[in-house]
């Protein structure tokens, strides 16, 4: 999302419109949810929102079956053969000829090494943006082929019920790829919803964000002990520290009440990497802090920002134990790929907040090996 962002600010574009295939679906849904102030309208095609089957999502692959397309990917990625019978799933009207089939291959060997291609198929397995849908809030239009056995025609129609106002167009063919086949009805599709959309002035005052709130563990001894003015001066010494690593991260102070800090994000792994940072840092001062955090639709009204995720994160950062980052589920689904690690702290109970929410806390990283690595060719 931050390199989207880059682009459009180095070529001044204020606001855009997405078009999105394949696995590139989930990363344009997150960001039209996030920022919305930023995408004119939101165009999926033939694409996905959740990589593994889930009982409520049958259509994806299992456990099993992703792990053995990525061993096979790592095996023949950039060979003829493997290429051949991958272009053939992906479009079987293609003219598959030897000089495709080479130019295929080239691209395959240097776009990615064996190993990248299957890192960012289990990167894409681990994905589920499901709960993201509801939150966008942009003109969208979803598009899939009837005879797509990629993503099926119901993972389409799946994504459309549930983002609110979304159109639903069923178009015909087998092809999973959008430039093969009958390339010009998607574009027709795409000329007549976007020529609607420049006719209508929205304002959004709603976004996706992760909400970060931390306090310090055990404020009301730490007082007795030193006596207001000193725990006045350790305050202003720990926002300091807090607000320098938030300029780090890129988070926005929203409020620093009391002993805690109160902040938003746009992306929801830097905002668990500023909780890490901040628990780290503040132990110089003597003091442990906990922190929680959550990822849900807000609503800004001038400096404050609302919304039941607001709630759902600070009742999350209560539950944390001194030292320690706790995430709600929505968080880790949605930063699947990031080499954040986490260890399943339960389900619990959100005061005020309907339904049981499944917990994680974020432990040390993962040590993978990077999804841009070297072939050796």
């Amino acid at each position: 999302m931050a390199d989207t962002l880059a682009v459009m600010d180095v070529v001044g574009c204020e606001r855009a419109a997405l078009l999105a295939a394949d696995a590139t679906g989930p990363l344009a849904i997150v960001f039209a949810a996030t920022h919305p102030e930023r995408t004119a309208a939101l165009i999926l095609f033939g694409t996905t929102c959740c990589g593994l089957r889930k009982p409520d999502y049958p259509w994806s692959w299992s456990e099993d079956e992703w792990e053995a397309y990525a061993d096979e990917v790592e095996e023949g990625w950039g060979d003829p053969a493997f290429v051949e019978k991958f272009l053939r799933g992906l479009a079987p009207t293609l003219d598959l000829d030897d000089a495709t089939v080479r130019t295929f291959t080239t691209y395959f060997r240097v776009a990615a090494s064996p190993g990248s291609a299957a890192a960012i198929d289990r990167m894409e397995r681990d994905t589920d943006v499901r709960h993201v849908l509801p939150s966008i809030q942009v003109p969208t239009l979803v598009m899939h082929r009837k005879g797509d056995q990629v993503y099926f025609l119901e993972e389409g129609r799946y994504i459309a019920e549930r983002i609110p106002g979304a159109r639903f167009v069923e178009l015909e063919g087998t092809d999973h790829l959008w430039w093969v086949g009958d390339d010009e009805a998607l574009a027709n599709e795409a000329e007549r919803f976007l020529a609607s959309v420049r006719t209508e002035e929205a304002e959004f005052d709603r976004a996706l964000a992760t909400v970060l709130f931390t306090d310090i563990v055990g404020s009301t001894e730490h007082t007795a002990t030193l006596g207001d003015r000193a725990w006045n001066e350790l305050l202003e010494r720990h926002h300091a520290i807090v607000r320098a690593i938030l300029r780090r991260y890129h988070g926005r102070e929203v409020d620093t009440a009391g002993d805690g800090v109160f902040a938003t994000f746009d992306g929801p792994a830097r905002a668990i990497r500023c909780a890490q940072a901040v628990v780290e840092a503040v132990r110089v001062l003597g003091i442990e802090v906990r922190a929680g955090l959550h990822t849900g639709e807000v609503q800004t009204v001038g400096d404050k920002v609302r919304g039941i995720a607001v709630h759902i994160g600070a009742r999350v950062g209560a539950l944390a134990s001194s030292g320690e980052v706790l995430v709600s589920q929505t968080v880790k689904d949605l930063v699947a790929g990031s080499g954040l690690a986490f260890e399943d702290a339960g389900e619990h109970e959100l005061k005020g907040v309907p339904d049981s929410w499944r917990l994680f806390r974020v432990v040390s990283e993962r040590h993978e090996k990077p999804v841009l690595e070297h072939s050796g060719d």
